[in-house]
């Protein structure tokens, strides 16, 4: 439970009232939308005072919808955070110039077809499966042959959808070989976390690839059913709890030799990974002490959408960073997954005249949904040597800067906080 809650959730608007517009947000777990950047900040941030019980939190008649006027006002955010990370920024320009260039020339950077290994024997499941990035990922990974995947979504009838069309993108062989299920899971609450956990948990004896794709964005100022701000709450701590409950899963796959296949001989131990999808957004959470505002529920309902988001990203980030440092055995990455037109935009854009216009803009810039999943699929299938432990990157497996992923300090306490909000659901 919140640490604020105790004192203020009685105060904060009722998750089971949510508005019918977060909900179907919230439905569309889907992947990410393709923000992204880098610096170093000012100050990294005193990590040691954590306590959310200390700030007072708003009534519920401070937590209105935003008006376009200050939605505009707070992508203008956007602006300020890319000047606050000018190295990592030219970095990612460079990895985008280098990309669109191989385009034009014809080279394909990585190719999910001829790059990713051999995924027989192997359990993989992917939160946030049922459209966009998610259901790309599934899709790419099962021409590859693994045993089983799991759709994790919350809504049943879309991820059914999903599960059909990708069953149909599949030869004849690989689609009555592959088993893809459907997970019942919603982020935002800890007990259907919690009961999706127990039902994998209960069907499998091992995990090789975690994939926390799903995301929100751009939401007005909400909580979850369990009182934390939607984004955070979704984004950072839903995946959280879920890596906590299938980390006995994780970690005694890793410890088991690694599936037999007629190109792979069994091995000393499995090759493991989790997958963190954040964004280049991560670089709007504050720069200085971001772990005040991150882990107070009162501070980020105060903050605007994109601070509220990068808040939730940069958390991704510093999961899988901090995980990678705990459990060595694990490989576990954070990565961009690009500027990609995603259904994430769709509210966003309804109500944000500067995020509509900027969109038409940059559309030519933009990519589809079978190229956003190439750093999703690279970071899953390429050889474990490729891959940095704990590390971040951009498309597609280049690695960045990143001072989430460095800062063992706030990787520690965001990673001691988190487990003291979860700590009854574990």
């Amino acid at each position: 439970m919140p640490q604020e809650k105790s004192s203020s959730i009685s105060a904060l608007p009722k998750s089971r009232s949510r508005s019918k517009k977060t909900k179907d947000n919230i439905d569309g777990n889907d992947g990410n939308d393709g923000n992204d950047g880098n610096e170093e900040p000012v100050c990294q941030g005193d990590a040691t005072k954590l306590s959310a019980s200390a700030v007072t939190v708003p009534s519920s008649t401070d937590i209105n919808t935003p008006t376009a006027l200050q939605e505009v006002i707070s992508t203008a955010r956007f602006i300020t955070g890319g000047l606050h990370y000018p190295i990592e920024n030219l970095m990612y320009l460079a990895s985008t110039v280098n990309r669109i260039g191989s385009k034009l020339l014809g080279r394909k950077v990585f190719s999910p077809e001829k790059d990713i290994g051999d995924l027989v024997g192997k359990v993989i499941l992917v939160t946030g499966g049922n459209t966009g990035l998610g259901k790309q990922t599934i899709l790419e990974l099962a021409k590859h042959g693994p045993s089983r995947i799991y759709l994790a979504a919350r809504s049943e009838s879309k991820a059914r959808s999903a599960i059909s069309d990708i069953k149909v993108s599949l030869s004849t062989e690989l689609a009555s070989i592959v088993d893809i299920r459907y997970l019942p899971l919603d982020l935002s609450s800890f007990q259907s976390i919690r009961t999706a956990a127990s039902t994998f948990k209960s069907e499998n004896s091992r995990l090789d690839t975690l994939i926390l794709n799903a995301g929100v964005m751009a939401l007005p100022p909400d909580t979850t059913e369990d009182g934390y701000e939607i984004q955070f709450g979704t984004n950072f701590l839903g995946h959280f709890l879920l890596t906590k409950l299938l980390l006995p899963i994780l970690l005694e796959t890793a410890g088991a030799p690694a599936p037999n296949s007629p190109q792979q001989p069994a091995v000393a131990a499995a090759d493991v990974r989790v997958i963190s999808v954040s964004s280049l957004a991560w670089q709007l959470a504050p720069a200085h002490n971001p772990l005040e505002t991150m882990t107070s529920t009162a501070k980020l309902l105060s903050e605007n959408t994109w601070t509220r988001y990068g808040c939730s990203k940069a958390g991704n980030v510093i999961l899988a960073a901090q995980l990678a440092r705990l459990y060595p055995q694990i490989t576990a990455v954070s990565l961009h997954p690009g500027l990609i037109m995603t259904n994430l935009y769709s509210s966003t854009k309804s109500s944000n005249p500067l995020v509509r216009y900027a969109t038409a803009v940059a559309s030519p810039l933009l990519t589809g949904e079978e190229e956003g999943a190439l750093n999703h699929l690279w970071a899953a299938g390429v050889a474990r040597e490729m891959l940095t432990n704990g590390a971040y990157y951009e498309p597609v497996g280049v690695w960045a800067k990143n001072w989430f992923a460095e800062d063992e300090k706030v990787g520690e306490e965001l990673w001691r906080w988190a487990e003291g909000e979860v700590r009854d659901w574990i």
